[in-house]
């Protein structure tokens, strides 16, 4: 018995089956007439156990209009083991138990995500650093967050790829004839080219995240560097300035000395030189200090000239992998997923598709492939599988990368607390030195050049001490921005 139906202008057949008593599509027979499944968030119709009745072709045709963009509007909530379920009224099928939760599993939130919202920064709140922070990151362009968004509706576009494809298809065979036809097209069996194509998506999403937080990063660790070099040179200015006004002292002295004949002329002359080198390093403090607040200002939202202090920066005991190793795993999920799109292009697959309306070619399943077989498939196949493994020893080289990074940096910040310990005590060894000798002269036992030579290894000791506490700070700076430490990831 046939039935035909008239849908959106398209006229359908459809088959009952006197045997079943019921339509041919009909959910309770569904085992004889074509079984429904969900295979992670995939549509797949089994047509191998179809009743035996003369038209075979029903349920591709219910299938065909189950594809259309009017079927999804009217559709029904059931409740299947727990789960809410859409059911299509015309369809008049409901995936199986399970289905929607295998799906959500596959769309799950990422790990890599996860990792990256739950790191908090290692910047003290209320501080020099997370004013800084706070004043480049309002004047962030964020281009890696468009990038994040066009990923994550590629995502959601890619999500929904099961779905069957329809379009219009409008011909003009004559000056006044117009055919429209409706293209349908499902895939029933890819070798899971369409759940690779998710998984794609998926590790694209996290690609750009992963980027979108190592700009954060770089962008904040660029803005502590400028700010710690406008300290250092803020503080080296003004060391050299009292370096310079006691060399002045005594270089005056010297010329008092010269004029009543008793010191000669040349120490007045090496005294003026020494006045010139220590001027010269002013100066170039003071243009070091001028320069990265110049570039510090023009990065952030606001002035930063009066921002003071130098923060102690925690960054040991933190379990927070570097962002290379996220970098290389979201790598590795994109490269397997294009490996899988790979191989399924060179294997046959199965779908139904075709043309309804007026000279329409109707559905049919098509058997086939992308490209043909040949004698290099074989081959073809097995340089996909190694792509595949050579993804996991990439990430495997990144961690060991990594891991080596951080061990270097984590040895440097111990040898620079130890060296600015020693630093600060060699400074005062140079004081005691320097007060002693300054006594001596005092009392007549030593001359003014003994004591310029102490008070320059005490003057070069404090200048050292100020180079070693600011590396200190640059590399605690560039330990939390490899472990993407230096903003909340919450926030980015």
């Amino acid at each position: 018995m046939r039935q035909n139906i008239s849908f959106k202008g398209f006229d359908l057949t459809f088959q009952y089956c006197p045997k079943l008593k019921h339509s041919a599509f009909d959910p309770r027979h569904r085992r004889k007439a074509g079984r429904l499944q969900r295979w992670g968030g995939a549509l797949r119709f089994g047509l191998s156990h179809a009743p035996r009745c003369a038209n075979k072709t029903a349920p591709l045709i219910v299938l065909a209009a189950f594809g259309l963009s009017g079927c999804m509007s009217g559709a029904s909530h059931e409740v299947i083991g727990s789960e809410a379920v859409e059911v299509s009224r015309l369809a008049g099928v409901t995936p199986p138990p399970g289905a929607l939760r295998s799906a959500r599993e596959e769309g799950g939130t990422s790990v890599i995500i996860e990792d990256l919202m739950a790191r908090q920064s290692v910047l003290p709140a209320n501080s020099a650093f997370a004013d800084v922070a706070d004043a480049v990151l309002k004047a962030y362009a964020r281009s890696s967050e468009a990038d994040l968004l066009a990923a994550r509706l590629r995502a959601q576009a890619a999500a929904k790829n099961w779905w069957p494809q329809v379009g219009p298809r409008v011909s003009l065979t004559s000056l006044s004839d117009v055919v429209a036809q409706l293209a349908v097209d499902m895939v029933l069996y890819d070798h899971g080219r369409k759940k690779a194509e998710r998984a794609f998506a998926r590790a694209d999403v996290e690609l750009a995240a992963v980027t979108l937080s190592e700009d954060v990063n770089a962008r904040v660790e660029t803005a502590l560097g400028l700010y710690l070099d406008a300290a250092e040179g803020r503080e080296r200015t003004a060391l050299e300035s009292s370096i310079l006004k006691d060399m002045r002292h005594f270089e005056w002295v010297m010329n008092e000395r010269v004029k009543g004949g008793v010191s000669d002329m040349s120490d007045l002359s090496v005294l003026r030189q020494k006045l010139g080198e220590i001027n010269a390093r002013l100066m170039a403090a003071q243009e070091t200090e001028a320069t990265a607040l110049a570039e510090l200002d023009a990065m952030s939202a606001g002035k930063l000239r009066d921002l003071r202090g130098l923060p102690d920066l925690r960054v040991g005991g933190f379990d927070a992998r570097p962002l290379a190793i996220l970098r290389a795993e979201a790598e590795r999920d994109r490269d397997i997923a294009q490996a899988t799109i790979d191989r399924a292009g060179l294997l046959p697959g199965l779908s139904a598709g075709g043309t309804l309306g007026d000279g329409g070619s109707g559905i049919s399943v098509n058997a086939g492939g992308d490209g043909l077989l040949g004698l290099g498939t074989g081959a073809s196949l097995q340089a996909i599988d190694a792509a595949r493994q050579g993804a996991d020893r990439r990430v495997a080289q990144a961690s060991e990368d990594a891991s080596r990074e951080v061990s270097r940096l984590e040895s440097r910040l111990k040898a620079l607390t130890r060296q600015v310990t020693e630093a600060g005590a060699l400074a005062q060894q140079a004081k005691v030195n320097l007060d002693l000798f300054q006594a001596q002269y005092d009392a007549g036992q030593r001359q003014v050049m003994d004591v310029v030579g102490v008070y320059e290894t005490f003057a070069a000791r404090q200048s050292r001490q100020v180079e070693l506490k600011y590396e200190l700070a640059e590399a605690r700076v560039l330990l939390a921005s490899t472990l993407g430490l230096l903003a909340d990831g919450s926030r980015i």
